[in-house]
């Protein structure tokens, strides 16, 4: 069985993984990812109890008991480089053997819902909803890194590149679908579902413009319009396509949920930004009850 080497799988001197600072026993196998550290706090306010925390960087740890159900929830930072390191360390806890360095034998699946906030492309779907992405797009090219293609939506990606005119100069976009068995759980007649685009940047690859000019300012508009087989764009944020993709590479049950503050297609923003959030989080937790 092959040994991981030391500069591959990095530990503190604790044998917590590097980034993350947590050991197996920290975790439940039920995790919620957020954005912002804060908003760790916010949603461990609702535990009864808490187990365990620890802050390294960005990752703030929370792992604690909501109505008995034992949930980790984790800050992960921006952006799909973080969630390399996350999604990473994460499987290596319960997935490797830390002291021998080798992979166990018997696989552990882990549950792991999103919740963020993020900007609808559809007129239709008004701010302070929640949308849960069936279909996480990646326009990153993260996941290129990795032997992909047998977790990809390959069709749908050509038909993407197609509709869209995609520059070859560009990462090719990665499609990846959500966990069959979380949907299940989190979509009701309350959540709208689609695409959820996953960007490399806030400005430049969401088509802000502030002094810098844009390779293709007509990306947005495009994007919107993409529809495969009845499912369209719905939103656009910067974590969900790289979440998916190593989920399915790694093994474990992913879905992301977003609370809509702002909606790009009409221009606004929501009056309120924090309540939708926390409505978005008492409706997980309470989902993440049926798990």
């Amino acid at each position: 069985m092959r040994r991981i080497a030391e500069s591959e799988l990095i530990l503190n001197p604790d044998g917590s993984v590097y980034h993350l600072n947590l050991r197996p026993e920290h975790i439940a196998h039920d995790i919620i990812f957020v954005g912002d550290q804060k908003r760790v706090d916010k949603i461990a306010a609702h535990f009864e109890k808490i187990e365990f925390e620890t802050q390294k960087r960005e990752f703030h740890t929370v792992t604690g008991y909501y109505k008995g159900k034992k949930l980790s929830v984790m800050s992960t930072g921006i952006g799909p480089d973080n969630i390399d390191i996350v999604m990473n360390e994460l499987d290596a806890l319960v997935n490797i053997d830390l002291e021998k360095r080798v992979e166990k034998e018997e696989h552990t699946t882990l549950n792991i819902v999103r919740i963020g906030t993020s900007g609808s492309l559809q007129a239709d779907i008004p701010v302070d909803s929640f949308v849960l992405g069936k279909y996480g797009l990646g326009m990153d090219g993260m996941l290129h890194y990795y032997d992909s293609k047998h977790v990809r939506e390959l069709d749908m990606e050509d038909a993407f590149i197609k509709h869209t005119g995609w520059a070859p100069e560009k990462a090719r976009p990665y499609i990846v679908k959500n966990s069959d068995y979380l949907e299940k759980i989190l979509l009701t007649d309350e959540v709208y579902s689609g695409i959820t685009g996953t960007a490399g940047g806030f400005f430049g690859p969401q088509g802000r413009v502030l002094r810098l000019a844009l390779s293709d300012p007509e990306m947005n508009k495009k994007m919107d319009s993409f529809e495969y087989k009845g499912v369209r764009m719905s939103n656009l944020e910067m974590e969900t396509s790289a979440i998916y993709g190593l989920s399915k590479l790694l093994g474990h049950n992913a879905c992301s949920m977003n609370a809509i503050i702002a909606n790009r297609a009409n221009m606004t923003f929501s009056e309120d930004p924090y309540k939708p959030i926390e409505a978005l989080i008492k409706y997980t937790l309470e989902r993440l009850l049926l798990v």
